[in-house]
């Protein structure tokens, strides 16, 4: 569904826009792939293509790890995912944002919802200490009047107490809550909190953004306050 078209964004004061991270706020994919390679190189195992991981980033990183492990013939790669996932949480920490930059149009966008009233909320399966340190690195933690991550909720996306959970964080209201995100994750959500979906069309999903049938699917972050406000409508 094409983003509603709305100048007014009245609708906004007071609303809580919760936000996924990587895929959705952020191109966190080559340092996400990056840390990843840099431990199966270490270990004697051929890196992971870029193309073969970028689609499954949001489905976290012991996942992605775990698959670059089978990618390179490892023939227990659960366990050794296991063994070496010390070693990834410690290599990407320190490179964290080497290369992690927002989307096109994010900040813009975040400042925009802000000025117009919204409290804006991090909702993401990336622990939360990460989660703060990516987003400090890039000068994004401002932004937010929270970040709820796998380990600050009691149940991880697509479980819809991860968003309930976070918008209370912020002392939000549900009934008044837009969910942007990129996958299937978010999908599930924010439709079982019965919350408006937003998703887009570039993140990291190995199902289109558009066959999740969200409420708007959005090309551009120049788009977001407006689909936001037209889909939370009056205040």
């Amino acid at each position: 569904m094409e983003s509603p078209i709305v100048n007014d964004l009245a609708a906004l004061a007071g609303a809580t826009i919760a936000f996924d991270l990587d895929g959705t706020l952020v191109e966190s994919a080559p340092d996400r792939i990056g840390a990843v390679n840099a431990v199966l190189i270490a270990h004697g195992y051929q890196p992971l293509a870029y193309e073969r991981g970028r689609p499954y980033v949001s489905r976290g990183a012991r996942w992605l790890l775990q698959l670059g492990l089978e990618s390179a013939g490892e023939p227990e790669p659960a366990a050794r995912t296991a063994a070496l996932f010390g070693g990834f949480i410690a290599y990407y920490s320190d490179h964290i944002a080497d290369e992690t930059r927002p989307f096109p149009g994010v900040i813009d966008a975040l400042k925009t919802l802000r000025t117009a009233g919204a409290a804006l909320v991090v909702c993401t399966n990336k622990p939360t200490d990460l989660s703060r340190s990516l987003l400090t690195k890039l000068g994004m933690a401002g932004l937010f009047d929270g970040v709820a991550g796998i380990d600050a909720v009691s149940a991880a996306k697509p479980n819809p107490a991860h968003l309930i959970e976070a918008v209370q964080a912020v002392g939000g209201d549900l009934a008044r809550t837009v969910m942007v995100g990129d996958a299937d994750t978010d999908a599930g959500a924010a439709r079982s909190a019965g919350t408006p979906l937003i998703l887009v069309d570039f993140g990291y999903s190995d199902i289109p953004a558009a066959a999740l049938a969200p409420d708007v699917l959005l090309h551009h972050f120049d788009d977001l306050p407006a689909a936001c406000a037209g889909l939370l409508g009056s205040p």
